[in-house]
């Protein structure tokens, strides 16, 4: 047996007694750490500076320290700065700080500081102060920063100074082309940010910028008043405008490009244009988008983002040829991606002519099968095996414990997420596993951590942690099950399956028992108020209260009792039900029109991303959690059935159901 030495068992006895102090039971120095929070997030510096004294000693004083600091960032002598720096060296506050320092550097272009402090910044998720770093890369002709400058640039939704900066200067230098500039122009229209496609339009042609806002509020106007495209710049403005139309209206588009632009505008333009009519011609569920896509000569004038939809598009019409020419033309990085993998192999698995290219595809799946997710499941059982669960990790020492319990940064993000100031404590906690190592935590020190906020009941810290592990796997960590007793009774009560009760808790809420989501939902079970209200006359829970909804037995009961409705009303069918507890109903009502298909070609041609990436994951949750409550082999397959038209003749079960 091995022992603790005393020192440290004190430690780990002193902090356990600290973390574990009701939320309710706040001292003076946490008011205080709260009333300074407050004051951040007025900009109230004067308020920040009279408080920060107080805050000496405290377990959040780096947090305090930094608030104070930030307020008055852009004022604060550099001699400050520094000290800040120096006085909290190794934190995440620092780093924090160094973060926003940066960015203030790289808007000024004070190169000579920002190129002395880049080296020193850990955390390397900044974005906009990678492309800041590229560009002092580029000025000093270190190397070749254009492809990862064009990487960061294209992938940036919204307009930031720092990959403009770099774009910009790359462009002087002839590094980036105009048919780059272009492309990202492209993607802004498509993505339905004109901010963003004016910005490059502004760099390659500034006196045509102004025409984006116009093209944006009627792209069918300015193309009836531009019959002739003369020069090329024009001619991608009229790219810009057929995108923009597709939107709304893909088969109009469809036709205009047909009719007259396709003479005018090249190859690759055609090609990237047809990608995006068939994008939007398949996010509307079109039968004609793969006909679309099939206009496309050379895949490899599409964007990664028009190639996914042409895959989607090609499976749900069973074309398996153009779902191996298009997931072939990814990216070597989206090629990876389990998702692109699989659907690689069954193009392959059926358009095989021989035994060579059938073992090809079978080693796709291989390499990818495993319990980790949707697809790896789905690889799994297409190889032939069922999904049962890893077996469990050798367990954590008193040793890897007790460091996990003695993590400054650890300390105090769970402090912080215990008195209500989750946001910061989730940011340092997050940073802390990730980053307090070069190349962050190794696995047992993953499962440590994770093991920590399990004890904490702090479990979307647990789950989160526990998931990043890349060799050992504690399942039973990864998927905890919190109010056991409540769920699998309620869920008994009704004839519902707890695995899917707990599947769907651990996607919604990550079990944080005072869940609040941007559109007022509520809870473990995520419950909208007029859904709660609505759901507690249906399953006769009388004398409901919009503020019960917070309460654990009653947030289980309403959650449960609206999904068995859903589930009723769909006919048993776990992906519809799944994408209705969604999305609400009505559109998986409609996603259901058109042809009967596997229920994984179905979820994947889901428009919506959010419900989309929703519903695969609570399944792929609910398998997991089967395997573990049942001790049984598990097949996701079988859960996923068949979608297509109602099979039943008579009204919907619940015409009412919100």
């Amino acid at each position: 047996m091995k022992f603790i030495p005393i020192l440290t068992l004190v430690c780990v006895l002193a902090t356990t007694a600290l973390l574990s102090t009701p939320v309710h039971a706040q001292n003076k120095g946490d008011e205080l750490i709260l009333d300074m929070g407050q004051a951040f997030k007025k900009g109230d510096k004067t308020r920040l500076s009279a408080l920060l004294p107080q805050s000496r000693g405290h377990v959040l004083e780096p947090l305090a320290a930094y608030w104070e600091m930030r307020a008055r960032l852009e004022i604060a002598p550099v001699s400050e700065i520094r000290g800040f720096l120096k006085d909290f060296a190794g934190t995440y506050y620092e780093d924090r700080l160094r973060n926003d320092w940066l960015l203030q550097l790289g808007k000024k272009r004070d190169w000579a500081t920002f190129t002395a402090e880049y080296p020193q910044y850990r955390m390397r998720d900044d974005r906009e102060l990678r492309c800041y770093a590229l560009a002092t890369e580029a000025m000093n002709s270190k190397s070749d920063v254009t492809d990862e400058a064009k990487r960061l640039w294209y992938a940036l939704r919204e307009v930031d100074d720092g990959c403009t900066y770099v774009a910009e200067h790359l462009h002087a230098g002839k590094k980036i082309k105009s048919l780059d500039l272009w492309r990202k122009a492209r993607l802004g229209m498509d993505n339905n940010r004109p901010r963003v496609a004016q910005a490059a339009v502004a760099i390659q042609a500034p006196r045509l910028a102004e025409q984006i806002t116009l093209i944006h509020a009627d792209p069918e106007r300015y193309l009836d008043k531009r019959i002739l495209a003369i020069t090329q710049n024009r001619k991608e403005l009229a790219v810009l405008a057929l995108i923009r139309l597709a939107a709304n209206q893909p088969d109009k588009a469809a036709g205009l490009l047909d009719k007259h632009w396709a003479r005018q505008l090249n190859e690759e333009e055609r090609n990237w244009t047809w990608g995006v009519i068939g994008k939007q011609a398949a996010q509307k569920l079109q039968d004609n988008a793969s006909q679309y896509f099939g206009k496309v000569e050379k895949d490899s004038d599409l964007s990664d983002d028009l190639l996914t939809w042409k895959v989607r598009a090609a499976i749900r019409q069973g074309k398996w040829r153009q779902v191996l020419t298009a997931s072939q033309a990814m990216s070597p990085e989206t090629r990876q991606e389990p998702t692109w993998v699989y659907w690689r192999a069954r193009a392959m698995l059926t358009t095989a002519q021989n035994e060579a290219q059938r073992q090809e595809a079978q080693e796709l799946l291989r390499g990818i099968a495993s319990v980790r997710g949707f697809y790896e499941q789905l690889a799994l059982e297409e190889i032939g095996q069922s999904i049962t669960l890893p077996s469990r990790p050798v367990p954590l020492a008193p040793q890897e414990k007790a460091a996990a319990l003695n993590n400054p940064g650890l300390q105090r993000a769970l402090y912080a997420i215990r008195i209500g100031l989750r946001p910061e404590g989730v940011r340092e906690w997050n940073y802390s596993t990730n980053l307090h190592t070069p190349g962050g935590m190794n696995d047992r020190e993953l499962l440590a951590a994770a093991d920590l906020a399990c004890q904490q009941e702090v479990w979307d810290r647990c789950i989160n942690t526990s998931d990043r592990t890349k060799e050992t796997m504690d399942f039973e960590q990864r998927f905890p099950m919190p109010l056991r007793e409540i769920v699998v009774r309620r869920a008994g009560e009704i004839r519902l399956d707890p695995a899917y009760v707990y599947g769907l808790i651990r996607q919604e809420s990550r079990f944080i028992m005072d869940a609040r989501s941007h559109v007022g939902a509520s809870g473990l079970m995520q419950v909208m108020p007029a859904t709660a209200k609505w759901t507690a006359k249906k399953i006769g829970l009388n004398n409901f209260t919009p503020d019960q909804i917070n309460d654990r037995e009653v947030n289980v009961a309403i959650g449960t009792g609206y999904l068995k409705l859903v589930l009723d009303d769909f006919e048993g069918s776990m992906p519809m039900a799944t994408a209705a507890y969604n999305a609400g109903p009505s559109r998986p009502r409609n996603w259901r029109n058109g042809p009967q298909l596997e229920a994984a070609i179905w979820a994947e041609n889901i428009p919506f991303l959010e419900t989309r990436d929703y519903v695969k994951k609570v399944l792929s949750n609910t398998t997991n959690y089967a395997a573990i409550l049942t001790r049984q082999p598990q097949s996701l397959k079988a859960r996923l059935g068949q979608v297509g038209p109602r099979n039943s003749p008579v009204a919907e079960v619940n015409k009412d159901l919100p």
